[in-house]
């Protein structure tokens, strides 16, 4: 199915979610000027701002999520052993049903998965490959010594262009690397499952497949960010021929077939508020990954997590794969991602699976990328609408480990992300409305410069303030 880039013209159709509300939690919308000091007392990062003084909370989709009645009434039976937990035996065996892989690691969520991963598996002077990168996943791989290789489709770095699988491996890229640095250089071939910086876009089966065929014949593992793999596999289903008749499950198992091993945070897709896992089928990385998680996580059964937080995550995985439940999800976001098309607002396309991407390059063209122009964005959006979002772009990016120099990627997005169950399509009416009434005003609003920069993962703790005396001139 190819995306004519006419989707607006076309009749949208709403997919019912399959629940209904039991629980309800109050928000509040505050007032403009509220917003403003606090947006300026958060020194104009969102991730600085109390969550009470926040109305439709789009920060991330990660541990966010609203558990059902059924994961609510497995925490009750958690096992809290120490050691031998049957809690443990079900998260395993929930794995090893819907994923396929033969061993499994409890994590407290997906970076502690990635931190054992990278520990284990790069030497200093590796070189990890990947079809864009995720902010922590990058992280550890270069602080265990390897430098980071980009080795996406160029299209993925497009926000226009609507290719329907902008997750791809461009394998001639990876061949190049492989020719130059040698097989013996690249630890592990790291491919994310809808890429997250690139507007949560998806592989396709059939790229995955050429990739396990290339990186086998060069003895390099294939290990997957399964965070959102339920989302790919979606897109895939809806997608690429021959998946149309194929349920979620299957093709979410078919998927890992074609890997060695995953990094996932529970926090996504198996719809808990924390746990994540390491998954492989190598028993040898198995050994050493349950030796190195007593020491940063807690004994190998556990992993940092309580017997209610493994329940609630086996559960989650088995609803995760329920083919109306990622329908509808998916579909909450289409909805969204219409309405400011609609709009003409300037979003990446297609409309990805976990949230809208604001292309701030096109929103803000008067903002050089120097000063910042997806945080301002950010944070202009939360002062007009109490509709909090996050930076994807220059800050994010972060510096380059060796040059300290600023990276400055072709994307410089404004990051939308829904929480699974949490909100109606009422909710996301006020986001659509809140985001055209800025792009309405947009030329008024003004750059921003960093006041104070962590080391490491910068974009959740930096500072900033506006260029001119206001963020939105009156």
């Amino acid at each position: 199915m190819e995306n004519d880039g006419n989707q607006k013209k076309k009749k949208f159709k709403v997919i019912p979610p399959p629940y209904r509300i039991k629980m309800v939690e109050r928000i509040e919308m505050t007032t403009k000027e509220i917003r403003e000091k606090a947006m300026e007392k958060a020194s104009y990062n969102t991730f600085l701002l109390p969550a009470d003084l926040v109305y439709i909370d789009l920060l991330t989709d990660s541990g966010t999520t609203a558990m059902s009645s059924n994961q609510w009434s497995r925490m009750m039976l958690g096992d809290e052993a120490y050691a031998g937990s049957k809690s443990f035996d079900r998260l395993d065996g929930a794995v090893k049903e819907i994923y396929g892989y033969k061993y499994v690691v409890p994590t407290h969520q997906g970076r502690a998965a990635e931190h054992l991963m990278s520990r284990i598996l790069i030497k200093p002077g590796d070189y990890v490959p990947n079809n864009m990168y995720f902010t922590t996943r990058r992280a550890h791989q270069e602080m265990a010594g390897a430098t980071w290789i980009d080795v996406s489709i160029d299209q993925a770095h497009e926000p226009t262009s609507n290719h329907q699988f902008k997750g791809d491996i461009d394998l001639k890229k990876l061949k190049t690397l492989i020719d130059e640095v040698g097989a013996e250089k690249i630890p592990y071939m790291s491919i994310e499952a809808n890429i997250n910086m690139g507007g949560g876009q998806p592989f396709s089966m059939r790229n995955l497949k050429a990739l396990k065929i290339l990186c086998d014949k060069h003895q390099i593992p294939v290990m997957l960010d399964g965070t959102r793999l339920v989302e790919n596999a979606y897109f895939i289903q809806q997608r690429e021929m021959g998946y149309k008749v194929k349920s979620i499950k299957k093709i979410v198992k078919e998927i890992c077939s074609y890997t060695n091993g995953a990094t996932v945070s529970g926090k996504k897709d198996a719809l808990v508020n924390i746990g994540g896992f390491l998954a492989c089928n190598d028993e040898d990385l198995f050994t050493e990954v349950k030796s190195l998680v007593v020491v940063f996580e807690g004994l190998h059964t556990y992993g940092g997590l309580a017997g209610r937080d493994l329940e609630a995550m086996a559960c989650g995985i088995h609803e995760m794969v329920d083919d109306n439940h990622i329908a509808a999800r998916v579909n909450q976001i289409e909805y969204l991602g219409n309405k400011l098309l609609e709009a003409n607002v300037p979003i990446v396309k297609p409309i990805g699976g976990h949230g809208i991407f604001l292309d701030a390059k096109r929103f803000l063209p008067h903002i050089p990328q120097k000063y910042y122009p997806a945080q301002a964005l950010t944070a202009a959006l939360y002062i007009v609408s109490g509709v909090r979002g996050m930076e994807r772009g220059i800050v994010s990016a972060g510096r380059d480990p060796e040059t300290r120099e600023e990276r400055k990627p072709k994307l410089e997005l404004v990051r939308l992300a829904v929480p699974r169950r949490a909100y109606t399509n009422t909710h996301m009416d006020v986001v659509a409305e809140g985001i055209i009434e800025l792009h309405n005003i947009r030329k008024k609003i003004s750059g921003l410069k960093m006041t104070f920069e962590p080391k490491q993962l910068r974009f959740f703790q930096a500072q900033f303030k506006p260029l001119k005396n206001e963020l939105i001139q009156k």
